[in-house]
């Protein structure tokens, strides 16, 4: 309390010095004079001493120019250059503290990054002494005391580094985690919430961190319960200790020791068995047994040692069943790490449902996805996953799916499945695409999700969209569906196509005839999303390729897409316009075609007099433009509400640059073509309009 008091006193001092400087400037002599006695007695009193030992500061009484600082017989010129000349002074002692201190800070830096946290501690504290007010000193310092276990130290750095800036997130982070060591959890969950209301977009790091503070609550909880049930002495208190003792005899038979589990799985079926398991060091009795190893990792094939292996798995699901910590500790167990990736590949059927039903429990919550992420091979995971999925046999193709489509959205999984895509996931999804049956009809639609989630990752989504073989694959699926009518196999394959083919590739470029081709005869399909995606794959693939465009208007696309946009929803319509647009912008079949179906354009116009998307406003604009370069196009228009139409979008939200653009374009032509569209504009006051858009375009 005393620093904070003379670090105030300090604040006021310099206000008043201030208050000060500017009465000695003034041009009245009288306030001028007034001012040099209050500051001859102002500095007087300066002389008694700061008990303050943080970076003190005070005016200097003895500078070197002069014996003593009194201010009588001094001008006010004078009294100002020795203010600057000690001003200066400090700046330069300040920026050389600065250097020593970042200096010292860089080398604590090297200390923690080498886990030399007795090292890094000494160097900030070095710091601190050369600048006390670092706020980084003070934040790395404490990230260092909470790896050696002093978090009170910790907290404390943590309070000076607000005090330097009181909206430090580095600071409310340590504390949070400082506190939760202490397991205070209360004053952990606000550091952490503080942090929200300074960086509410650091929202989903902080529920991470508040998750972590639930968890070790809980975990506290549990064991508090399951201690005063030890202490006891009775229930399952007793029972779970003795049933763990009798499974550490070593050269047992199967049968027994599977005859014990059997026993023991159903004394962990509630928080309080599941941790007096984890208190009496079941995962090591478990699996550090000889015969339960054996049979774990396949070594041994007989009934027996099967039967054991699938009982050992039923008693890891009840352990970790709604515990997050003995999902954990489960986690850290070297023989759990490679059997539930091995066992996915079991000949026995029973042993692969285990498997698979522990993995599904792990994937359905984020915390158990990341454990799970950070200590199994992803790889062999993932590639073992699809070999369920390829082959399935008794439904377990649906839990390998659910599995996948549980871990595709992690960004951790992403990054761990970037440079193992081709082997684990493409090769085997291509497979099954080429071949849809009956037997996988089912799982491919949740399959297409997972894909998809995978696909957000901008790695993946490039590798995807350049892979031969997927864009192979894609036609055939696509007429294997429409042959046998699964709609809902078209439907997400379709989505995920033209999530796809928004990265021009050569390979889509390569594809695009024969995809547009399957792609224009589901047009005709009477789901009308079917019918809307199949649309949105030819506005994103057609663009990549010339000779898809003649292909799709010699079998009348352009027709099809006017149809469609007078009664399609949002969707839909941005699909067929841009579709529409393609076609018009590189064919002149196209824009002929286009005139036949809507003489006055009034589907166009239409558009651009009610929607409010960017997207179909600016295709609608540029379609227009494309039209009116046929003769006698832009004389029929006489009479009609275009030129209104075009100058409201030219002189429109200056944000859709692009709307703007083609909508004067579309003017333009429209006046070049037909002179007399030029009253209307000159009625209207367009030209102004466009003399601006023309200041745009050459911008």
């Amino acid at each position: 309390m005393e620093k904070v008091e003379d670090v105030e006193r300090f604040l006021k001092n310099v206000d008043k010095i201030s208050e000060l400087v500017k009465e000695l400037k003034s041009s009245d002599a009288k306030v001028q004079q007034e001012a040099m006695e209050e500051a001859d007695c102002y500095i007087a009193a300066l002389d008694e001493p700061c008990r303050t030992k943080v970076n003190k500061t005070k005016i200097n009484t003895n500078p070197p120019l002069q014996p003593s600082f009194g201010l009588q017989n001094e001008s006010p010129g004078s009294f100002m250059k020795l203010m600057e000349r000690d001003a200066e002074d400090r700046r330069v002692k300040r920026i050389a503290k600065e250097k020593k201190a970042t200096a010292l800070k860089d080398k604590g830096n090297e200390a923690y990054a080498q886990k030399d946290y007795e090292s890094a501690v000494k160097y900030y504290s070095d710091g601190l002494a050369e600048l006390r007010d670092m706020q980084q000193l003070y934040t790395n310092r404490a990230q260092a005391y909470i790896k050696l276990g002093k978090y009170k130290e910790a907290i404390s750095d943590c309070e000076w580094a607000l005090k330097c800036n009181e909206r430090c997130i580095k600071a409310f982070v340590h504390m949070g985690r400082a506190y939760l060591e202490l397991k205070n959890y209360n004053e952990s969950r606000h550091f952490f919430e503080k942090i929200m209301e300074i960086e509410p977009g650091m929202e989903k790091m902080v529920k991470e961190y508040l998750t972590q503070v639930d968890l070790e609550e809980k975990r506290e909880t549990r064991e508090t319960n399951a201690k005063l049930e030890f202490d006891k002495g009775e229930g399952k208190g007793t029972t779970v200790p003795q049933l763990l003792e009798n499974l550490s005899r070593p050269d047992q038979t199967p049968l027994f020791y599977c005859g014990g589990l059997e026993i023991l799985l159903r004394a962990v079926t509630d928080c309080t068995g599941q941790t007096l398991f984890r208190l009496n060091n079941g995962f090591s009795i478990i699996g550090s047994n000889d015969l339960v190893r054996s049979c774990l990792l396949q070594k041994t094939v007989d009934a027996h040692s099967r039967d054991l292996c699938v009982s050992v798995l039923r008693l890891w699901r009840a352990l970790c069943c709604g515990n997050d910590e003995n999902q954990k500790m489960l986690m850290m167990c070297p023989v759990t790490k490679q059997a539930t990736v091995h066992l996915l590949t079991s000949e026995h059927v029973a042993v692969q449902n285990e498997c698979l039903a522990l993995l599904c429990l792990y994937s359905h919550m984020p915390h158990g996805r990341r454990l799970a992420i950070d200590s199994l091979n992803m790889h062999m995971l993932v590639r073992n996953l699809m070999a369920c999925i390829l082959l399935p046999k008794q439904q377990q193709e649906n839990a390998a799916v659910n599995i996948l489509e549980n871990f595709a959205t992690e960004k951790k999984f992403h990054i761990q499945l970037r440079n193992a895509l081709t082997e684990s996931v493409i090769v085997p999804f291509t497979s099954i695409l080429r071949s849809i049956n009956k037997t996988n009809r089912q799982i491919l639609p949740p399959l297409m999700s997972a894909i998809g989630s995978l696909a957000r990752d901008d790695v993946i989504h490039h590798k995807l969209a350049h892979d031969p073989e997927c864009w192979d694959a894609f036609p055939v699926a696509i007429r294997q569906c429409s042959a046998r009518e699964y709609k809902e196999i078209l439907y997400p394959m379709l989505g995920l196509i033209i999530n796809l083919s928004t990265t021009p590739s050569p390979v889509i470029q390569e594809h695009a005839v024969s995809l547009c081709g399957c792609c224009q005869g589901l047009l005709s399909d009477s789901d009308g999303g079917v019918i809307t995606r199949a649309t949105g794959v030819l506005s994103t693939v057609l663009p990549q390729s010339s000779e898809a465009v003649q292909l799709v208007i010699q079998r009348g696309v352009v027709r099809t897409m006017c149809q469609l946009l007078k009664g399609a929803g949002q969707d839909a319509t941005k699909y067929a316009i841009k579709t529409l647009t393609v076609c018009t912008a590189g064919s002149h079949l196209a824009r002929e075609e286009l005139l036949k179906s809507d003489k006055k354009l009034s589907i166009l116009r239409h558009l651009l007099g009610s929607s409010c998307d960017e997207l179909v406003l600016g295709n609608a604009a540029l379609c227009l433009a494309d039209c009116l370069q046929l003769e006698g196009i832009a004389s029929n228009l006489l009479g009609t509400d275009i030129v209104l139409l075009l100058l409201r979008h030219a002189a429109g939200d200056a944000k859709k640059t692009a709307v703007q653009l083609n909508a004067a374009i579309a003017l333009a032509t429209l006046c070049r073509s037909a002179p007399r569209h030029k009253e209307k504009v000159r009625e209207l006051h367009g030209f102004e309009v466009l003399h601006s858009c023309v200041k745009l375009i050459n911008s």
